[in-house]
């Protein structure tokens, strides 16, 4: 009889965590789920066909796996307390998101909204703080991140770092703010010009480019409001 083949001996697009990297975890079995979570098997029989076998006996019901201990789980060749601590972990998981609420996303649709939602962030600083806000189709954010750290006066901006961050996570809808430590809202030079090139790359990638916001303590100046958008 033919040895028997590890898991780093298959052809790539078998291997779980390669096939789950390029597919996505909806494309693998629950067998080849919990045997990335495992990690190996024993001398006789690779993570998955074990984790086919206790399947197996839980009628291939995870809700049947998840009434399991960790000593039900031990009793198999090539399960120790780290394994089986891993699968009932990974089951109590499962559980708790079922319990759990949906994250509300903020709606981030209007300057005001975005006054609101980043003011807190943005309003004591003595520096310029550059933060590009990621949404979808409805306006509700998917992401912010702060991409540039400044001077008092101005801060640098990298064009191609925006749109890297809104293409990876799929953004439909993009929006920029900073702040103006000084307290003036009038936009300087610098600003329209970074405006401009903003929407210009996002005309490329057909991101529509909701506004630019600039934010100090108490007030705000939109592009978008001010019809220069």
């Amino acid at each position: 009889m033919a040895d028997k083949l590890n898991i780093n001996q298959w052809a790539e697009e078998d291997r779980p965590r390669e096939k789950l990297e390029r597919l996505g975890p909806s494309a693998l079995s629950d067998a080849e789920l919990l045997a990335i979570l495992v990690g190996s098997g024993s001398t006789k029989e690779d993570a998955v066909s074990l984790m086919k076998r206790i399947l197996a006996d839980c009628n291939n019901n995870l809700n049947t796996l998840g009434k399991m201990s960790i000593r039900d789980l031990c009793r198999y060749n090539g399960v120790g307390p780290a394994k089986a601590i891993t699968i009932v972990a990974a089951c109590e998981l499962g559980k708790r998101r079922q319990d759990a609420q949906p994250e509300e996303r903020p709606d981030l649709g209007t300057a005001t909204f975005i006054y609101n939602h980043m003011h807190n962030k943005l309003k004591d600083l003595d520096v310029e703080e550059f933060w590009i806000l990621l949404m979808n189709q409805n306006h509700r954010l998917i992401k912010k991140m702060c991409i540039a750290h400044g001077g008092i006066s101005e801060v640098s901006v990298d064009i191609r770092i925006i749109i890297r961050e809104a293409v990876l996570v799929n953004t439909t809808i993009l929006a920029v703010c900073h702040n103006h430590p000084s307290g003036s809202l009038k936009p300087s030079k610098a600003d329209d010009q970074l405006t401009q090139s903003i929407k210009r790359a996002c005309e490329v990638m057909r991101i529509h480019f909701l506004d630019h916001v600039i934010i100090t303590d108490g007030q705000y100046y939109s592009y978008h409001e001010s019809g220069k958008l």
